[in-house]
C-alpha cells in the first residue's frame, strides 16, 4: 500500500487541555486586563524602541564622522601625518574612540525589556490555554451551530463586534484540531483560512500550507473527489512539494479502485465551498447530544400552554419562619414536573460581590465527585474554575446558608460548602446528574450524610448570550438572570433519584457566569421532609 505523508510533527496527539490543567479563567484574564500589565508591557516595548533608535542615531553619528576623517586621512596618508595634531588625534581616535563606539555598539536596550517580560510572563497564558481558548470556540460553534465565517467576522448572536480571526488565526484553530486529529474541526477552519486568503486577505501562512493541511484533513473525512482536487491544487502552487505529490497518486488509486468496487463513475467533486453541515460532525459519548444543544439555542423548549397554565408565582414565608414573615420571598414556578421554582431578590448585588471577592484567589479547576471513589477530580465535560466558601469565612457566606435554609425548609446543617463556580467563554458542565445512582453508591460515602437531596443555584451574574441550565429529560430552559436563585429535589420522598432532573449548564457564548450553588443532603431532614408512601412520591 503506498505511505500517506503528513505534515512534519502533526503525527502525535495532544492531550486534552480540559483533562490535564487549570485553565486560566476569564476571572484571571479580567485581572490581567484590570492589572494593565499587557499595556506596561507596551509602554516597556515603546521605551526599548527608542532606545534602540537613540542608539542607532549615534552610531550613524560616528559613521559619519568617522567616514569624513578617514576620507581626508586615505587621500594623502604621509601628509595628513606630518602634522602632529593629525597624528595624535589617529592615535586617540584608534585607541579610545574605537573602543568608545565598541561600547556603544555592544550595549543592549533590550536587557530592560526582556526583564519586565519575564517578570510578567509567569502571569501569562501558555500554549495549552492557548489550545483550550481554540477547543472553546469550536464547543461554542457546535452547540451555538455557528459557521467559522460568522466567528471570523465577530458575527455573534445579538453581538456585533470589531474582534475579528485573520487567516492565520484561522489556520492555527485548523492546526490545533488538526492535532488532536479533530479533522471535522480542522476542516472548517483550514477552508476558512483558505477562503480569506483567496479574498486577499495578507497572511504570514502560505496558502501551499493550508492546502497540505486541508486536503489530508478532507480525505480523513472521507471525500476523496474533494481531497484529490485541493491536493491537485496543492502540486500547481508547489510542485516540488515534499508530500502533495504521493499523497495525490495515493488518493487518485484509491479513489479508483472505490468507484470500481461500487461498479461507479467518477464524479467531481462538488463546487460548493465546504461550510457547515458539509460533512457531519461525528458521534461522542452523549447520548442526549443533540437535544441538550438544541435547547442551549432555545429550540425544543417543551413549554406547552397546558403546562404554563399550571405555573404560578407566590409569596413564600417557609411556612410561617420567623425570618420570612415580615418579607416573604417571591417565588416562580419554573416547571411543574419535577417541580422547579426560582427566588427572586435572593442575593443583593453587594452580597454577590462579597461572594466572588472570597472565591476568586481560590478558584481552581472545577472537579466532580468519582463516583467509584467519593474523591474529587477534574474531567473534561465540566469546563470551569469554583471555589468552596465555609459559613466561618465571612457573615455573608453564614447569611447566604440561613437564607436557603430558611427558605427550603430543609437544614444545612449537612449541606456540602457553598461552591463558587465562574464560567467563562464556552465553559460549561455537560449533562449529568447532582445525585449518586444505585450503581455508584460509594460517591459521598465519605461524607457519611447520605445522597444529594436537593440542589440550590444562585445565579450571581446576568449572561450576554447562552449560560443557560437545561433539562433535555423533559425540555426545559431556565436562563440565568442576576439575584434569583432556582430549586429542586434530585429524590423522591423515598429515597430514590428522580432520573428526570438530569441537567447541564450550556456553553457562555459572550460575557461571564457566576454561580454558587448549595447541595443539600438527606441527613438531618427525616422530619423536614418525611418519606412517602411509594417509590415515586
Amino acid at each position: 500500500t503506498a505511505n500517506i505523508y503528513l505534515p512534519i510533527n502533526l503525527i502525535s496527539l495532544c492531550s486534552l487541555w480540559e483533562q490535564t490543567r487549570v485553565p486560566r479563567g476569564k476571572s484571571h484574564m479580567e485581572n490581567m486586563l484590570n492589572k494593565q500589565k499587557e499595556k506596561e508591557l507596551v509602554q516597556s516595548l515603546r521605551e526599548y524602541i527608542k532606545a534602540e533608535e537613540s542608539k542607532l542615531a549615534a552610531v550613524k553619528s560616528w559613521a559619519n564622522k568617522l567616514d569624513a576623517l578617514t576620507r581626508v586621512s586615505t587621500a594623502d596618508p604621509e601628509g595628513y601625518l606630518a602634522h602632529p595634531v593629525n597624528a595624535y588625534k589617529l592615535m586617540k581616535r584608534l585607541n579610545t574612540e574605537w573602543s568608545e563606539l565598541e561600547s556603544l555598539v555592544l550595549q543592549n536596550p533590550a536587557d530592560g525589556f526582556v526583564s519586565n517580560m519575564s517578570v510578567h510572563r509567569q502571569y501569562f497564558p501558555d500554549e495549552e490555554d492557548e489550545t483550550g481558548a481554540a477547543k472553546a470556540l469550536m464547543r461554542l460553534q457546535d452547540t451555538y451551530q455557528l459557521d467559522s465565517e460568522a466567528f471570523s467576522k465577530g458575527k455573534l448572536p445579538g453581538v456585533h463586534s470589531n474582534a475579528v480571526l485573520t487567516v492565520d488565526d484561522c489556520f492555527d484553530m485548523g492546526k490545533t484540531a488538526y492535532n488532536d486529529a479533530d479533522y471535522y474541526h480542522a476542516v472548517l477552519w483550514l477552508q476558512q483560512a483558505l477562503k480569506q486568503l483567496d479574498d486577499g486577505e495578507e497572511a504570514v501562512v502560505s496558502k501551499a500550507d493550508i492546502l497540505d493541511y486541508l486536503s489530508y484533513s478532507v480525505y480523513q473525512m472521507g471525500d476523496l473527489p474533494r481531497a484529490i482536487e485541493l491536493t491537485r491544487r496543492l502540486v500547481a502552487i508547489d510542485p516540488s512539494h515534499q508530500r502533495a505529490g504521493g499523497n495525490l497518486r495515493y488518493f487518485e488509486q484509491l479513489l479508483m479502485k472505490q468507484l470500481r468496487e461500487m461498479n461507479q463513475d467518477y464524479q467531481p467533486p462538488s463546487e460548493e465551498p465546504i461550510q457547515l453541515g458539509t460533512y457531519s460532525r461525528p458521534k461522542d459519548h452523549l447520548p442526549e447530544r443533540e437535544s441538550y444543544e438544541a435547547l442551549c439555542r432555545g429550540e425544543g423548549i417543551q413549554m406547552t400552554e397546558a403546562r404554563r397554565s399550571r405555573l404560578f408565582c407566590r409569596y413564600h414565608d417557609g411556612k410561617r419562619n420567623p425570618r420570612l414573615l415580615l418579607k416573604p420571598v417571591k417565588e416562580e414556578d419554573e416547571w411543574d414536573s419535577p417541580h422547579i421554582v426560582r427566588y427572586l431578590d435572593s442575593l443583593s448585588d453587594e452580597e454577590v460581590e462579597k461572594i466572588k471577592e472570597l472565591a476568586k484567589p481560590r478558584l481552581a479547576r472545577a472537579t466532580v465527585r468519582d463516583p467509584k471513589t467519593g474523591v474529587l477530580t477534574t474531567a473534561n465535560y465540566r469546563v470551569s474554575k469554583s471555589a468552596w466558601l465555609e459559613g466561618e469565612e465571612d457573615p455573608v457566606i453564614d447569611r447566604v446558608n440561613q437564607r436557603i435554609e430558611d427558605i427550603t425548609g430543609l437544614t444545612v446543617e449537612t449541606a456540602e460548602l457553598l461552591q463558587v463556580a465562574n464560567y467563562g467563554v464556552g465553559g460549561q458542565y455537560e449533562p449529568h446528574f447532582d445525585f449518586s445512582r444505585k450503581d455508584e453508591p460509594d460517591a459521598f460515602k465519605r461524607l457519611g450524610t447520605g445522597n444529594r437531596l436537593a440542589t440550590y443555584l444562585n445565579y450571581m451574574s446576568d449572561v450576554e448570550a447562552g449560560g443557560a441550565t437545561v433539562f433535555p429529560d423533559f425540555g426545559a430552559v431556565i436562563w440565568p438572570r442576576k439575584g434569583t436563585s432556582v430549586f429542586w429535589y434530585n429524590l423522591f420522598r423515598s429515597g430514590e433519584g428522580d432520573y428526570r432532573t438530569r441537567h447541564a449548564a450550556c456553553p457562555v457564548l459572550v460575557g461571564s457566569k457566576w454561580v454558587s450553588n448549595k447541595w443539600i443532603h438527606e441527613r438531618g431532614q427525616e422530619f423536614r421532609r418525611p418519606c412517602g408512601l411509594t417509590e415515586v412520591d
